[in-house]
């Protein structure tokens, strides 16, 4: 007998700069199964169960100040023009029962999300005018300690958020601009927890405690996650999930890569449960914004085989649903309200 499909709300794909790295921000053509290159297109969504997705709005951090800003705007622009093109496949969503709708419809839910505080440029009318363009969380840094908080990697200068990170945490709260903790270090993670009025969330970040890298969540800050409501989105990137591969790349991708797959996957969401309950989490692929993917997850259409391999261990089917989207649905409706106050208010 054929398992049931599982919803998937995923918390970060990188579509949008894939297409402008490599297709000229075109979105022709991902009506159709595309070459494994791309590990997005609507045939391997509809294969994966998709509900909905968080589009990632990305910009690398070369970018700076206005051009991020106008680079960040045309990431937002191709997740508008795709949902366009393909209206019978993708509804434009900000909330909750935006995603109810499209479920009904049969369509897949088009969120976005800003991956990196420089996007904003240090400035609150750009991070309103983001929310007014329909982004509904920014990661607070990419891989960059920017003006106001400490990423995961590289220089730590303000030994997680300043001043100037809590008043920025303070406005996402109130135009319901979700928190989103992935990309940041340990101490910023713990800050931000603390600034934090309501749920945040780790778009796609895996368990320390499984793989001891500067990306994953520690215990203790899944414990206060788990405190806030929030959801750790767990993600299929082999450097993250695979402590080998971790150690493999730190010295130089010498020999053969080791071999991570759908299992080591799932040993991060029931360590990520086994802190904090099945209520906190949730899968964050991260497709489309790395290479190679663990073999049995190589595109967005593979979801069900994690669903299946965590069966296999004694899943529920209730439990299954909780991980595949209903606790990404319960964060974004907690961030929802002031968020349609913001956007009713007109200001």
């Amino acid at each position: 007998m054929t398992n049931p499909i599982i919803p998937v709300f995923d918390g970060h794909n990188d579509l949008p700069w894939e297409a402008r790295e490599n297709r000229g921000y075109s979105v022709e053509g991902i009506d159709q199964e595309l070459p494994q290159t791309l590990h997005t297109d609507i045939p391997k969504l509809r294969r994966g169960g998709y509900l909905a997705q968080y589009w990632s709005a990305y910009v690398h951090s070369d970018y700076a100040g206005g051009d991020a800003v106008v680079a960040t705007l045309e990431q937002i622009d191709f997740v508008h023009r795709m949902c366009a093109r393909y209206p019978e496949a993708f509804k434009l969503a900000t909330t909750a029962d935006d995603v109810r709708a499209a479920q009904a419809e049969g369509r897949i839910a088009s969120l976005i999300g800003i991956e990196g505080g420089h996007q904003i440029a240090n400035n609150l009318a750009v991070l309103r005018e983001y929310a007014r363009l329909g982004v509904r969380y920014m990661t607070l840094t990419w891989n960059n300690t920017n003006e106001f908080a400490d990423a995961a990697v590289g220089e730590h200068k303000w030994n997680g958020l300043n001043d100037r990170g809590r008043e920025i945490v303070r406005e996402m709260n109130r135009i319901g601009m979700i928190v989103d903790l992935s990309h940041v270090s340990a101490d910023t993670m713990r800050d931000a927890l603390d600034a934090s009025q309501f749920p945040v969330m780790f778009s796609h970040s895996s368990c320390y405690s499984v793989n001891p890298h500067p990306r994953n969540v520690p215990e203790d800050v899944q414990r206060k996650l788990a405190d806030n409501g929030g959801v750790q989105m767990i993600t299929a990137v082999p450097g993250f999930v695979s402590a080998a591969v971790h150690e493999w790349i730190a010295a130089g991708e010498q020999g053969p890569r080791p071999a991570v797959s759908v299992k080591d996957v799932a040993d991060h969401v029931e360590a990520a449960r086994d802190v904090m309950g099945v209520d906190h989490i949730g899968v964050g692929g991260d497709y489309d914004g790395t290479g190679t993917m663990p073999t049995g997850m190589e595109d967005v259409g593979c979801y069900q085989n994690l669903f299946d391999e965590l069966r296999s261990r004694g899943w529920s089917e209730e439990d299954l649903n909780k991980l595949g989207w209903k606790n990404a649905l319960r964060v974004l409706e907690a961030n929802d309200a002031t968020y349609k106050a913001f956007m009713a208010a007109g200001e």
